[in-house]
């Protein structure tokens, strides 16, 4: 019987922990709104700006979706699963949702609008622009890029006067490093399928955005991130819990 009390116990601490998981928040602070950043985990964010909830990436693996408010917006970068979750997608999604993705990850889920490289439009007072993401280094036992050029995106995400650059699974690519007016940027690091610390570093001294959001990553990449930084100082580094 004490041993029945027991295992109940537990297991209700458990749902009890797992209910009230705390997840990292952060706020970019802006005159047209504050844009408020909760890190879900992996590659998972959601960006709350005035009445807007807009997902990127979100994946049942890391949370219960169905506790958290319905998707405005819902922007999935590229296919694989850690990043297009049919779970998360259900969860987070109803009438009203706008979703965009790739264009292999719409044949996936065959939902919602398909936005490629270079395209640039506005919908709800959020401007978005496409980039490429894709692998320049790291290939696969066949020789193939982990992320093949024009399979995965990239965003940018104007919200009033900010610029958020989402990187998605990518290392540092010529466009990310030719972008200009960056405020906030999300990028992936962790090998094989992304950056390491140098390529993070490298990219960011291409296009200076006032803060680096490491997400995404690999935590034992941390420190030699946060040395390597210190040769970009005018760039402010925020780590959040991935």
């Amino acid at each position: 019987m004490k041993t029945l009390l027991f295992i109940l116990f537990s297991f209700l601490v458990s749902v009890s922990s797992y209910s009230q998981k705390i997840f990292g928040k952060d706020t970019l602070k802006a005159s047209s709104g504050d844009v408020i950043i909760t890190f879900i985990g992996h590659g998972s964010l959601l960006l709350q700006w005035g009445e807007q909830n807009i997902y990127i990436d979100p994946s049942s693996r890391k949370a219960d979706l169905y506790k958290f408010p319905k998707a405005d917006m819902l922007f999935v970068t590229h296919h694989h699963n850690d990043h297009c979750d049919p779970a998360a997608l259900k969860a987070l999604t109803n009438d009203g949702t706008k979703t965009f993705m790739s264009e292999i990850a719409h044949e996936k889920w065959n939902q919602g609008m398909v936005l490629y490289p270079e395209q640039q439009l506005s919908i709800d007072a959020v401007g978005i622009t496409v980039l490429p993401a894709y692998n320049l280094v790291h290939k696969n036992e066949e020789g193939q890029p982990y992320h093949k050029k024009g399979q995965c995106n990239s965003y940018i995400l104007t919200l009033g006067d900010l610029r958020i650059f989402i990187g998605g699974d990518t290392e540092n690519t010529p466009e990310m490093k030719a972008l200009k007016n960056i405020d906030a940027a999300f990028l992936p690091m962790k090998l094989p399928y992304t950056m390491n610390p140098a390529m993070v570093v490298d990219a960011v001294k291409g296009f200076k955005p006032n803060i680096l959001y490491p997400y995404h990553y690999d935590r034992k990449m941390l420190p030699e991130l946060t040395e390597l930084m210190k040769q970009v100082p005018e760039v402010e580094l925020r780590i959040r819990k991935n």
